[in-house]
């Protein structure tokens, strides 16, 4: 029977290169190296534009756990695109669970959560408070691309200092997401560095990503720079 996941599997395999899949496979250590068939990410793009032209994707979406590292890609990039929030919102509960690396996490981004705020920021309270890494690191990341810039309100950098975690994945996007602020909301998000809320190595690394970014100045990179602390070993 050639099921719509064949047909998937069949075409990914089609648009494998190998020495991508080499290089990438390093990059994703939490994910089995005969997992990744080596699809570049324009071509996954591509390809989940043309699977929603073709018609129903639903059956492919249905069938969790997927084998392939590039079949949750394409999974993501296929949500990333849906158009009707509630269902989108629901597709992504039900995979969450099933993400299993920073690429997948961080690349599904859909467009129909713009403007859906105040129901996006329900769910990502309930992503944010889960005990799953992705879940996690998901969540906060939609409140760093969705909440911002006009939609910023203090107390959501209140909610992802609060997040305590011994999860690398978790760590590195708090970092990144306080890096972010500062770009974006300095005055505001400076208290966070300066009173030292965060666990120290996210405190470091969100300095580090501050002073490697073009949107910070110059006297506040080298001011920065002061507020790093020693990291007792």
């Amino acid at each position: 029977m050639n099921t719509l996941t064949d047909q998937i599997q069949k075409e990914l395999f089609r648009l494998q290169d190998e020495k991508y899949r080499d290089f990438q496979a390093k990059l994703l250590p939490t994910v089995e190296p005969d997992s990744v068939i080596g699809v570049r990410t324009p071509a996954l793009r591509n390809y989940a534009k043309e699977l929603w032209k073709q018609g129903d994707v639903q059956a492919f979406l249905d069938e969790l756990p997927h084998r392939y590292f590039d079949e949750n890609q394409l999974h993501a990039f296929l949500l990333s695109s849906m158009k009707d929030f509630d269902r989108c919102i629901s597709e992504v509960d039900r995979f969450l669970p099933y993400v299993d690396n920073w690429a997948t996490c961080d690349q599904m981004s859909p467009k129909v959560f713009k403007k859906h705020r105040e129901g996006l920021l329900k769910s990502i309270r309930e992503w944010m408070s889960s005990n799953q890494t992705y879940m996690v690191r998901f969540g906060i990341g939609m409140l760093m691309e969705h909440f911002l810039d006009e939609a910023y309100d203090p107390a959501y950098p209140e909610m992802v200092a609060s997040v305590r975690s011994e999860e690398y994945y978790v760590n590195m996007m708090i970092a990144w997401y306080f890096a972010t602020a500062l770009a974006k909301q300095y005055e505001s998000i400076l208290p966070y560095i300066k009173e030292q809320r965060l666990e120290p190595w996210t405190h470091n690394k969100a300095i580090q990503k501050s002073v490697e970014s073009y949107r910070i100045t110059a006297e506040q990179k080298a001011y920065l720079k002061t507020l790093k602390v020693k990291i007792k070993q």
